[in-house]
């Protein structure tokens, strides 16, 4: 089994700034891909950043947000500048772990709160 973990969501004002965190821990062979989703109320989860080795970006938050990895800690972040109020949701931590070789799962984080507003 793998967890996910995450840290670092809060309020913050409009034009600040976030890091989130996500540490994975469990039984990981290698993770090929750990990525970020966010949820707004009455919304759809959607793609915020992902890192397989390149990076991916959705247009909204191009830019402002920063996605990277500790390979070593089996650890992502999320660095999040000049935050608007559009970016409020719920954020997740996703990632694709091989528990072997041959077989690998997605598994998701529990989910942090992150609110812009003044």
């Amino acid at each position: 089994q793998v967890q996910l973990v995450e840290s670092g969501g809060g309020l913050v004002q409009p034009g600040g700034s976030l890091r989130l965190s996500c540490a994975a821990s469990g039984s990981i062979f290698s993770i090929a891909t750990m990525g970020w989703y966010r949820q707004a109320p009455g919304k759809q989860r959607e793609l915020v950043a992902t890192s397989d080795g390149s990076t991916n970006y959705a247009d909204s938050v191009k830019g402002r947000f920063t996605i990277s990895r500790d390979n070593a800690k089996n650890t992502a972040y999320l660095q999040m500048n000049s935050l608007k109020p559009e970016d409020t949701a719920v954020y997740y931590c996703n990632a694709r772990v091989r528990v072997s070789p041959s077989t690998s799962y997605t598994y998701w984080g529990q989910g942090t709160q992150v609110t812009v507003s003044s």
